[in-house]
Formats: structure tokens, sequence, C-alpha cells
């Protein structure tokens, strides 16, 4: 039967409009036949172009949640897998506050190893490394030098001190050094506040290690014990704090 009438034409028409609906949202749709084909032709030709249409639509690509246009569902699973940036920013900090635990580790255990083997004489320390403090009366008793290695001494520091210009004079050093040591290079005082505080004051001039630390005179030896050094610190912090030695006549 040929496309001849109205009625025909008015079927052609419903059918190529229900072919439209049909495959709406997908690819434009155009029926390849010609004015004039059968009905029946035409309906079975339409019908298997919007079947096709219907089965296999254009790619949708939608806007994802993040902002990626036409991720595929699943495509960003392997992205967040390892936990993403955030999680490697807190591995990162986790990393490093290990790190820093294990040098705080390092440097507790080496400043044990310092103190465990400190000259001071008759000190003890802790496992922790804090100084064992004890009474003054239990106090062990100086040991004092000769006079002829305390002459040899002061007069060492003075020469390093003048090549310096750091003031002081012999009478000053030896009237504080018998007064806070007794002479002994190895004194240690395991009883006072600083004692306590775990800094105990050492040596000739009784010097604490961080003012020993700060006022260390280059040249000299980095152990607070050593005779010279322990003088030379001390003067250069008098020094500083009361313009010299000089101006020292009690515990300072």
């Amino acid at each position: 039967m040929t496309a001849s009438t109205n009625g025909t034409r008015r079927t052609l028409t419903h059918t190529v409009a229900l072919a439209g609906i049909v495959t709406a949202g997908t690819a434009a749709l155009t029926l390849p036949f010609a004015p004039g084909a059968s009905a029946d032709e035409a309906g079975a030709h339409g019908a298997t172009q919007a079947a096709e249409g219907t089965a296999a639509p254009m790619a949708y690509a939608p806007q994802a949640p993040d902002g990626l246009m036409g991720q595929a569902p699943g495509a960003d699973d392997d992205r967040h897998d390892d936990g993403g940036p955030d999680r490697d920013d807190r591995d990162d900090r986790d990393d490093a506050q290990r790190d820093r635990g294990a040098e705080r580790d390092d440097d507790a255990d080496r400043g044990t190893a310092i103190e465990k083997a400190d000259k001071g004489r008759g000190a003890d320390y802790t496992d922790d490394g804090r100084l064992v403090v004890i009474p003054k009366h239990e106090q062990p008793d100086a040991r004092s030098a000769s006079d002829e290695d305390i002459d040899r001494w002061i007069d060492e520091a003075l020469e390093i001190m003048d090549e310096k210009d750091i003031p002081g004079s012999y009478d000053a050093i030896h009237s504080n050094l018998m007064r806070e040591s007794s002479g002994d290079p190895h004194t240690i005082n395991m009883w006072d506040t600083n004692a306590e505080k775990n800094i105990p004051s050492k040596g000739l001039l009784q010097v604490i290690d961080p003012t020993f630390e700060q006022y260390h005179v280059e040249g000299t030896s980095d152990d607070i014990y050593d005779p010279v050094a322990n003088i030379t610190a001390a003067c250069n912090y008098a020094a500083d704090r009361y313009g010299s030695m000089d101006n020292v006549d009690s515990a300072y």
C-alpha cells in the first residue's frame, strides 16, 4: 500500500512523532526513508532506528561532584585508594613526629652518657640523667690543688683574657676561686637550687653548664672542669654582668 491518502500520511506522521519521543535524550535521529514509502516499511524502519538509538545512546557526561566532567563511575577509585593527599599529609606529619621523637631520645641518651661520665667529685646520676641531689652536710670535702697549679692556671687564664679583652686581676680570680671551690677543679655542688634544677655549679669558679656554654672563650677546652676554661668563662660572664671579676666578692 502506498502512502497516497490523507489518513496514511497522518499515520506516518504519528509514527515519526512517536519515534522522536522514544529517542528523546539520545542523539538526533534522522529517518532515512523517502516520501512515498509504504507505512509498513516506514514503521518497521522507524522502530528499528528507535531501538538502535535507545540501546546505544551517546555517552552523557554530567558535572561530577568534584568538578571533573565525563568521569565514569568508579574511575576515580584509584585516585582515592591510598587515602588521597590528606592521608599523605598525615603520614608525612606522623613520620616527622617520629623523627623528632627519635632525635629527642638520641639527645637524651647522649646527655645521660655525658652526665654519667661527669668528673664532678662524688656526683651521681639517675638512669634518666638527672643529678642525685643530696643534703648540704653530705657534700664531699673539696680536694684543693697545689698552690703552684692554681697560680699556673690563673696566669694562663690571664694571658687568654688579655688577648680577648676580658678584664680581671690575679687577686680577684684567686679570692673568688678559693671561696667558691677551695681550689678543687672537680668540685660540683649537689645540694643547692641549681642542683635541684639539674644544672649544678661546677669547677674552680662554680659555673653552671648554660653559663659555660654561653660565655665559653674560644681557644680553651670545652670541658667545664678544665681549670683555664672554667676561669676564663667565669671571668667573661662576670665582665658582662658586673664589669669585671674584680667587682665580685660573693656568690655571683
